[in-house]
């Protein structure tokens, strides 16, 4: 509850369900998991052609994570990151998302759901681990010694 919007929904408010990645179909977005990471909020909404532009600020914490043309899932539904800087990130919905999906109804300040893509998340992880017992993350010595 700490980590999502749900405490902002109400009984009969819709939500957006995705199917879980199956293995033996061709794999074309992102690894998304369903484990929320946090929340932003909406602070722009612009029409722009067929498409809808979509401005969502957020935190630092979840801002390390999306880049340009990367993935983010909003409110569960896998997007590709249009704009980011240190504040905001922006996604572009197409008719087919906005028809299919609860973001049409979203308003200014409203809160969603974020999931940054998990590749991010276990790079970090990964150059940050502690190698041969001492702290500071990956070095060039550890690389060379582990054969790259």
């Amino acid at each position: 509850m700490r980590a999502t919007n749900l405490g902002y929904l109400k009984p009969g408010d819709a939500v957006n369900l995705e199917r879980a990645l199956s293995p033996i179909r061709r794999f074309g977005g992102h690894i998304v998991s369903g484990h929320i990471d946090g929340t932003g909020t909406i602070c722009e909404i612009r029409k722009e052609d067929i498409a809808v532009w979509i401005t969502i600020e957020a935190g630092s914490e979840i801002l390390k994570y999306i880049i340009h043309k990367g993935s983010i899932a909003v409110d569960g539904i896998s997007l590709t990151v249009q704009y980011v800087d240190e504040r905001v990130f922006k996604i572009a919905v197409i008719p087919h998302t906005r028809d299919y999906t609860t973001l049409p109804g979203r308003k200014l300040g409203y809160k969603v759901n974020l999931e940054c893509d998990i590749i991010g998340k276990y790079v970090e992880k990964l150059l940050n681990m502690e190698s041969r017992g001492t702290k500071g993350g990956m070095t060039l010595e550890y690389l060379l010694d582990n054969g790259f």
